[in-house]
């Protein structure tokens, strides 16, 4: 047998009763489904690490989409290595039992270095200079120009950012279509992001977010029936559903003004300063891991945590170990967020010495998550004239910041993190008829789900 998991990341059962995305719920009403009791934190890298590994974070170790490394006194978001994972993946698995297996991964996360018979994902080439050109890895590194001939570049702006959208989506799935024709895996795990960005923008219920819905569930079904057309088993799963949220709290701000969190200043910003603060918050939706690096606060750090409007939950060792989460890598408490909230990693008020990095799309230097990128700034005038401007300054060759994301946390209107108390608000999966899928399965046991039938 072949089989292709397809990741439909934001897909809730919620959305399969409304009606909008016909095409995937009816595969759901001729085949089974299950609900999926979110990974803890319900966010893409420990999801998906839930999914390849069957284990929960506090083995495989990815407690989140970054965390704080005590050993470099740095905050590392969205690293790519497979090395990572602290555990062994489902094509181990597949690959103990049969050699000849070739697995696929096509856009779910670690996938640089990776073990997996092929893999492609999204990675920027970072030049010497400070520039950076947009680009994917492969592996083997002979798929990289095939597909870029045949499909063109991959469209990073619309992977994420303000220009977050359907194109990104496209291409993996066309990507997915051409690995197929020419590859030929017996098992491809396939990334689908496009329902994420207009859900956390717009939130759930906005009728924008049916419009991203309504594209999905193309996408998704056209995918699927092509490689159903050539013998292969499709199962739809997806990592998180999105739900509204109507409060952004600034955890770091907190801390900063109980006199905790130190700041540098560089070049006229104020930096997080990991070395000297005594507690900060490393933010990451409606979860935070906050490190505590002056035992003496810890128990004044806590009380001041679950004095914050908004916190719904402080997990200490006892907590976070009966929660599947304690790990070197976490926190020395991980804060949940109540239902309607989400966190920022803001730690200033804006234009009052403001990090260079806070108005730009900048995943990997921000010390926390940052929705805000999803959109443009609305008090520019004339953004596309500042982009295009930008443009020109690089294309010549100097050195420049694209400042054009807002400040205000406000405008995001869906989060994930948390594990929402209504099991509508769950992930799914979606397999045949022939899987006879119970009406609840934990994160862990997708892995098997995955690997079944080998």
């Amino acid at each position: 047998m072949r089989r292709a998991v397809l990741n439909v990341v934001g897909l809730s059962a919620r959305d399969l009763a409304s009606g909008v995305m016909p095409r995937i719920a009816a595969r759901a009403v001729k085949g089974s489904v299950a609900r999926v009791r979110p990974a803890f934190p319900a966010v893409t890298c420990t999801a998906q690490s839930d999914y390849l590994t069957g284990r929960r974070p506090s083995e495989h170790g990815v407690v989140g989409n970054g965390w704080y490394d005590r050993t470099l006194s740095e905050v590392h978001f969205w690293k790519q290595s497979n090395r990572a994972v602290l555990a062994p993946k489902v094509w181990h698995d597949l690959h103990a039992r049969n050699p000849k297996l070739k697995v696929a991964n096509l856009f779910w996360w670690y996938n640089m270095g990776t073990d997996a018979d092929i893999a492609v994902t999204p990675r920027p080439i970072y030049k010497a200079d400070g520039g950076k050109i947009f680009d994917i890895a492969s592996y083997p590194q002979r798929l990289k120009p095939a597909l870029k001939a045949a499909l063109g570049e991959f469209p990073f702006p619309s992977f994420w950012g303000p220009r977050a959208g359907l194109p990104s989506s496209r291409w993996i799935a066309d990507c997915a279509r051409w690995i197929e024709e020419h590859e030929r895996p017996d098992l491809s795990l396939v990334y689908l992001p496009h329902l994420d960005y207009d859900l956390q923008r717009f939130g759930p219920a906005d009728p924008r977010s049916d419009v991203a819905r309504r594209d999905v569930d193309t996408l998704v079904g056209d995918l699927a029936d092509f490689l159903e057309s050539r013998g292969v088993e499709v199962l739809i799963v997806s990592e998180y559903a999105i739900t509204a949220v109507d409060r952004a709290v600034p955890l770091n701000k907190v801390l900063r003004d109980r006199g905790w969190l130190e700041l540098k200043p560089e070049d006229g910003s104020l930096t997080l300063d990991t070395f000297a603060s005594k507690a900060f918050a490393v933010v990451d939706h409606q979860v935070a891991h906050v490190v505590v690096l002056d035992p003496a606060v810890r128990e004044e750090v806590r009380k001041a945590l679950l004095a914050t409007p908004g916190v719904g939950e402080v997990l200490d060792a006892e907590g976070q170990a009966a929660a599947g989460i304690r790990h070197v890598r976490s926190g020395d408490f991980v804060v949940v967020a109540d239902a309607r909230s989400w966190f920022s990693y803001y730690w200033w008020e804006e234009g009052q010495g403001d990090p260079d990095y806070a108005r730009t799309v900048d995943i990997h230097r921000k010390p926390g998550y940052d929705p805000c990128e999803l959109f443009l700034d609305p008090k520019l005038s004339l953004p596309a004239l500042r982009v295009a401007w930008f443009l020109l300054k690089k294309k010549l060759g100097f050195r420049a910041l694209l400042e054009v994301i807002p400040q205000d946390a406000s405008l995001v209107k869906g989060s994930h993190g948390r594990i929402p108390e209504d099991s509508l608000d769950w992930p799914v999966l979606i397999g045949p008829a022939s899987a006879a899928l119970p009406a609840q399965v934990a994160s862990t046991d997708v892995h098997g789900r995955i690997a079944a039938g080998f």
